[in-house]
């Protein structure tokens, strides 16, 4: 995936989680994110308070008495907004006498993320018959490290600290990165603590018999007071933010308790990841490793929940649009016309020790841009917003020609142009991800086999927007399309396979491997009934399906492995495509099973679909095996939920026409109801009901009485 775009840069580090990261707890706001464990603490591995991909805080831990609490529960709010963690005392002094029993202490930690600040409130409450002496401290530091140093990378050198400032009631630590840049953590109490230093805070709280305490802790960047009423301003602030992104888009309301809970947490961990940029909302990778913007991932994201939420669509165009590549930089693999890959803020990418500051190692980053555009037009009739990204649209197909003209073939390929880029350059990119059927590694350019169904719908998508335009350019799309089209099917069909290629070397020879990759050219409507019939019958069958969803790879593949990164695992993302290339022609029971697997999936992972899983064979009573360090959550896996249900539901959206199409509409299993609610189609708005009667599925649809009409067909 996409989001790896620094595995090269850490094939040869040590790990730094210390646990799985499913097991972390996690919220964000904006450019700032804080991973923790379940008491709420900070303690090493990946944890921490980052801000621009810098670790502000690499230690934050409460203890009681010189003791960690005893945890009751912890978790994340249904919004994702607030952090709570209820602990409560192991026994402590009591005042007058020796101890004071366990578990008469309620100690609860709320704490939630505001304009890069953090915020937490510690509440202690005295539920014992005596008054009690109860010994808080809390510990504190910032390594200030780089976010790529956190998952493993080794830096020759790193830029000093500054002394620490220690003041009455907090303390300011500070580094100056080798980039000059001065970074500052400011550690602030509302309350004077008995002692404190540059790296602790200890308070002496007394508690009547059930008596009550308070205190408020804010970290950031520059030193404040903490008071109440700051926490509740910010409190309420933080979640009216949350909530306006989690308003935007049609509502799905389904009669399932269960299922209606897994749309409401993809929504809710989408609304989490969206950033408001200037450019407009942006969703970002994942967190821990991938806070940050991405081309593809966020593309595809934009892809899956289009028919419910343009908008998300209309920033991701409007942001690649303004960073796309105008120079030629083998170091950022950059080329003018290029869509950027990913952009990183830390200082190992200001001081280029890696090339990801800005950096444009995605082959198909820029042809998925092209045909998201085309789509965007198509789903909304926005043609004011493709006028403006226009230039870039064209800046970007003049790169995909020049590109595929140095290909013998014709094909769209990649090659790195230094060591320290990324080796592979699609969705793929980890460096063993991409062999022949014997297990070489092919020599480069290479040629993906999905990359050239992504270019295949751009230059249609560019054809038919070039005509709204009345460009006379729109014809020379077109042949191009033609052109990719034949090539793929000259280059990567394998007749004794009935089968795509996984790519094609700089030889001109096919990997001839099975990949799921496939899958996605279905999506993009390549292939013609007959060939896309062949391939979805191998995707649904027992060497590519794990009963968890779609495998990267078949069983009998050389580099098979269910426990790596892209080589048998199963993506939710990748399975969705598959899903939605399966429904593009006609073939619903895939779908419905596809949708049941992650469905049941998800249900195993707290509602939340992880970036990955592990491909292991599904066994009767256990649960999907988690990949440990996979991103959770993840933009692409939580908008795959959206993907699967439009895909079952059949909704087409043609918003230049005021018309939505349903095509072959199915209920996944055992939901007998779905409600879309306030879908917009052009300038009007409609709601529809899919119902289950016997073996039909009636469809009905109401627009309010003012505003535009909005066609609905239904194609059975």
């Amino acid at each position: 995936m996409s989001t790896d775009a620094e595995a090269t840069a850490a094939d040869q580090a040590e790990p730094a989680t210390e646990r799985a990261v499913q097991q972390a707890f996690v919220l964000k706001e904006g450019d700032t994110y804080f991973v923790m464990d379940a008491l709420g603490d900070v303690g090493g591995g990946v944890d921490g308070l980052f801000h621009n991909d810098t670790r502000m805080l690499s230690t934050f831990a409460l203890s009681l008495d010189a003791q960690r609490p005893s945890l009751l529960s912890s978790g994340v709010s249904q919004d994702n907004v607030f952090f709570i963690a209820n602990l409560t005392n192991h026994p402590l002094p009591v005042l007058g006498s020796t101890s004071m029993p366990q578990g008469v202490i309620h100690l609860e930690r709320k704490r939630f993320l505001w304009n890069a600040r953090l915020f937490e409130r510690i509440r202690l409450v005295n539920y014992g018959e005596q008054a009690a002496h109860v010994p808080l401290g809390l510990r504190f530091g910032a390594d200030f490290r780089d976010m790529f140093e956190v998952r493993g990378q080794r830096r020759a050198r790193r830029g000093d600290f500054d002394a620490p400032e220690v003041r009455p009631d907090g303390a300011t630590l500070r580094y100056r990165g080798l980039d000059t840049l001065l970074r500052s953590a400011c550690i602030d109490f509302s309350m004077t603590p008995r002692s404190m230093d540059a790296g602790s805070a200890e308070f002496d709280v007394r508690l009547a018999a059930h008596g009550e305490w308070t205190l408020h802790v804010e970290v950031g960047e520059q030193p404040a007071r903490p008071t109440p009423q700051r926490f509740r301003e910010a409190c309420t602030l933080a979640r009216w933010r949350m909530r306006a992104r989690q308003r935007r888009g049609a509502r799905l309301q389904s009669s399932g308790r269960l299922f209606q809970a897994w749309l409401e947490r993809s929504r809710a961990d989408l609304a989490l990841l969206t950033t408001d940029l200037p450019t407009g909302p942006y969703p970002y990778a994942g967190i821990p490793w991938f806070s940050t913007p991405f081309g593809r991932d966020a593309i595809v994201t934009s892809f899956q929940t289009l028919w419910i939420d343009p908008r998300l669509a209309e920033g991701v165009l409007t942001f690649l649009s303004a960073r796309q590549a105008r120079q030629t930089s083998t170091f950022r693999d950059s080329e003018p016309g290029k869509i950027m890959h990913e952009t990183r803020k830390g200082e190992m990418a200001a001081v280029d020790e890696l090339p990801f500051g800005e950096y444009y190692g995605g082959v198909d980053t820029t042809p998925l841009f092209v045909a998201l555009a085309g789509a965007y037009a198509r789903r909304t009739g926005d043609h004011a917003a493709i006028a403006r990204i226009w230039p870039s649209l064209c800046a970007a197909c003049d790169w995909m020609e020049r590109n595929m003209s140095r290909h013998p073939e014709g094909l769209l390929a990649y090659q790195r142009g230094e060591a320290s880029g990324l080796v592979n350059q699609g969705w793929k990119d980890s460096h063993d991800s991409i062999f022949h059927a014997d297990g070489r590694t092919p020599v480069g350019p290479i040629a993906l086999v999905e990359v050239q169904g992504y270019a295949y719908d751009a230059f249609l998508a560019m054809s038919t927007m070039a005509e709204w335009r009345g460009d006379a350019a729109a014809e020379r799309w077109r042949r191009r399309a033609e052109a990719v089209l034949e090539a793929v099917e000259r280059c990567f069909w394998l007749e004794d396979q009935q089968f795509y290629a996984l790519a094609v070397d700089g030889l001109g020879l096919p990997c001839r491997v099975r990949a799921s990759n496939a899958g996605h050219l279905l999506f993009f409507g390549l292939p013609d009934q007959d060939r896309a019939a062949a391939v979805g019958r191998q995707l649904m069958s027992s060497s590519f399906t794990s009963g968890w969803g779609v495998r990267t790879l078949p069983t009998e593949a050389v580099r098979f492995n269910p426990m790596s990164y892209h080589n048998g695992s199963v993506w939710p993302h990748d399975t969705a495509l598959c899903a939605a290339g399966l429904a593009r022609y006609g073939e619903r029971e895939g779908v419905m099973r596809i949708l049941d697997e992650l469905f049941e999936s998800a249900a195993h992972f707290g509602m939340r679909l992880p970036e990955l899983f592990c491909g292991f064979d599904r066994q009767p009573g256990q649960a999907p095996v988690a990949y440990p360090v996979a991103c959770l959550p993840q933009a692409w896996a939580a908008g795959s939920a959206f993907m699967l249900v439009q895909a079952c539901l059949g909704v087409e959206i043609d918003g230049i026409r005021n018309k939505v199409r349903i095509v072959q509409p199915r209920l996944p299993a055992n939901i007998e109801q779905l409600r879309v609610e306030r879908l917009k189609v052009g300038q009007g708005l409609v709601d529809l009901r899919f119902q289950r009667i016997g073996n039909r599925i009636v469809v009905s649809a109401e627009s309010p009485p003012r505003g535009p009409h909005v066609e609905v067909e239904l194609c059975l």
